[in-house]
C-alpha cells in the first residue's frame, strides 16, 4: 500500500505536537497562513528543519496504513511550508539532508511538497540562487547520474504548460548535440541509475520534447519473440511503459499498477523482475477484480483479489493487510525478485535472488483462477519484467513451471506501446453510441462498477428500473 498522508485541518496538526523546543513547535495557523507571516510567527532554526526531516524519513517506512495519521515531524514540516520562507527552507533541508541513495528519499520528498501551496516564482528563483545553479554545466560524463535523472524528472514536470514545454524545447534544439538523444544512449546500460536516465530521456523525446525525422522508439524496437507484455491497456493513468513492454517506471506522485497481458487459470507459473531502484513497489500477482486505485494508495496486494511482496519494507500484502519477514536485507538495485505462483498446491512463493520466502496462501480464500503477473509503484521507481523471453536468472529447482512467453500470443497490433499524446487522439476519434452515458448511469455501465464515480463508495447493490410497457 502506497501510503496516502493528506495534511488534515489546523486543528488535527496540534494532536501529535509533543515537544517542548519553542523553536520546533508547529506555529498557530490563522487566515494569514496563505499570506505573508504574521509578526508572531517564528520559523524553526535550519538545525531544527533538518531533524525534522530527518524524522519523517525515519518514521516513514512503517507507515502502511492508508488510515494511518501522519507523523508529527510531517504535519510541523507541511505548517512550516506554507509559507515562502517556510517552504524555501524544507526545500532547502530536504537537499541537505535526505541520503542520495536512500530508498525511501523520494518518496519522502514527494509527500512533503505534494501537499505544501506551490512555491512563487520568485521563491524558486531564490531556491536556484541559494544552490548556486548555474546553466553552464561541465561536461554530462561527468555529472552525477542521479542529478541528471531528476533534472530529467522536473523538466518533464514543468513542460506540463505549454509555455514551458516550448522555452524548453527551444532551450534544448540550440545544444550542439540535442541533449536527451545523447542521454537517450544509456536506455539499456547495466549501470541502473544511468539506464533510468535514459528511459526518462527516451520518455521525454517520444511523448514531450518531439524532434523532426526522430522515429519514434516503438517503430524501432525489435520485439522478435515477446509474447506477454505489460498491458497499456489495463494500467492505471500516470505510469510509464518502455517501448518492448517489458519495464515500467512511476514518476508521479500516486501510487500506479499494472497487470500483464496473460491470464493463467490452472498450473504452475513463474517470472521474474530486476529490481532497479530500491523504493516502494509491490509486485506479485492480481485477478482482473483487483482493483487500481491510484489516487488512493490502493495497488496489487491492497485488495482480497490480489497479492504482493515489497521488498524495500520488507512486507508481503494481501486484502491491505502486510505481514513483515525479517530474515532478508531491503532489496537493492539488481536483486532479481521470483514469482513463483503454484495453482495445483494452491501458493505462490517469492523469491530474492533464488532465495524462497515461505509460501503463501491468503488470496485463495477468495480467487483461485484468472491470475496475472502485476505491480504498484510509489515515486520514481522502475524494475524490467522477464516472462520467459530470455533465460530465468534464478528458475526455481524443485517443481516444474510454465513460462508466460511459451504459451501466450499478441497480435503484432498489440505489441504496439504508442506515446501518450498520440494514444489520447486514436481515442478522441472513436465513435460513441448516441444513448452512451458519461457517468455510468444507464442500465449496461453499473453492472461493471465496483465503486461509485462520484463519492467512490463501494456499491452494494443495483437497482434497475424496468420501462413501463
Amino acid at each position: 500500500m502506497g501510503a496516502c498522508l493528506c495534511k488534515d485541518c489546523p486543528d488535527g496538526q496540534e494532536n501529535g505536537n509533543n515537544e517542548n523546543d519553542e523553536d520546533t513547535a508547529v506555529p498557530s495557523i490563522d487566515s494569514h497562513a496563505a499570506g505573508d507571516p504574521s509578526p508572531n510567527f517564528k520559523f524553526p532554526t535550519s538545525a531544527n528543519i533538518d531533524k525534522l526531516v530527518l524524522e519523517t524519513l525515519g518514521v516513514i517506512g512503517g507507515l502502511v496504513d492508508n488510515e494511518q495519521e501522519p507523523p508529527p515531524s510531517m504535519l510541523k514540516l507541511h505548517a512550516i511550508a506554507d509559507k515562502e520562507e517556510g517552504w524555501l527552507q524544507v526545500a532547502s533541508s530536504m537537499v541537505n539532508v535526505i541520503p542520495m541513495h536512500s530508498p525511501l528519499g523520494p518518496s519522502v520528498i514527494t509527500l512533503l511538497l505534494d501537499d505544501c501551496p506551490l512555491p512563487s516564482k520568485e521563491t524558486v528563483l531564490k531556491l536556484s540562487h541559494m544552490f548556486q545553479v548555474s546553466q553552464k554545466t561541465g561536461k554530462r560524463e561527468d555529472v552525477e547520474p542521479y542529478v541528471v535523472l531528476y533534472s530529467l524528472i522536473a523538466l518533464e514536470k514543468f513542460a506540463q504548460t505549454s509555455e514551458n514545454k516550448v522555452t524548453i524545447q527551444r532551450r534544448l534544439m540550440e545544444e550542439k548535440e540535442h541533449p536527451l538523444l545523447a542521454l537517450e544512449k544509456w536506455v539499456d546500460e547495466t549501470h541502473y541509475v544511468r539506464r533510468q536516465v535514459g528511459f526518462s530521456a527516451q520518455w521525454c523525446l517520444d511523448n514531450l520534447f518531439l524532434i523532426e525525422g526522430r522515429k519514434y522508439s516503438h517503430d524501432t524496437v525489435d520485439l522478435t519473440g515477446i509474447n506477454v507484455m505489460l498491458n497499456t491497456k489495463d494500467v492505471s493513468e500516470y505510469l510509464k511503459i518502455s517501448p518492448n513492454g517489458l519495464e515500467a517506471r512511476c514518476d508521479a506522485y500516486t501510487f500506479e499498477s499494472v497487470r500483464c497481458t496473460f491470464q493463467v487459470d490452472s498450473g504452475v507459473w513463474y517470472y521474474e523482475t530486476l529490481i532497479m531502484t530500491t523504493g516502494v513497489m509491490q509486485i506479485g500477482w492480481a485477478t482482473k477484480n483487483s482493483s487500481f486505485l491510484n489516487h488512493e494508495g490502493y495497488g496489487i496486494g491492497d485488495d482480497s483479489y490480489s497479492l504482493s511482496c515489497d521488498g524495500c519494507r520488507r512486507l508481503i500484502w494481501h486484502n491491505a493487510r502486510s505481514e513483515k519477514y525479517h530474515d532478508r536485507p531491503p532489496w537493492k538495485a539488481g536483486d532479481v525478485l521470483g514469482c513463483l505462483l503454484d495453482l495445483n498446491k494452491l501458493e505462490i512463493i517469492f523469491y530474492t535472488n533464488g532465495v524462497p520466502l515461505k509460501p503463501c496462501v491468503q488470496v485463495f480464500k477468495t480467487v483461485r483462477t484468472g491470475f496475472f503477473a502485476a505491480a504498484s509503484f510509489m515515486s520514481f521507481q522502475q524494475c524490467l519484467f522477464n516472462f520467459g523471453n530470455v533465460p530465468f536468472k534464478y528458475p526455481p529447482a524443485d517443481r516444474e513451471f510454465m513460462k508466460f512467453n511459451d504459451h501466450a500470443t499478441l497480435k503484432p497490433e498489440d505489441k504496439v506501446v504508442l506515446p501518450r499524446h498520440i494514444y489520447l487522439n486514436q481515442l478522441r476519434k472513436l465513435s460513441v453510441r448516441e444513448d452512451s452515458c458519461t457517468l455510468g448511469f444507464c442500465q449496461t455501465c453499473p453492472m461493471q462498477l465496483v465503486e461509485c464515480p462520484m463519492c467512490r463508495a463501494t456499491i452494494e447493490e443495483v437497482a434497475v428500473e424496468l420501462d413501463n410497457v
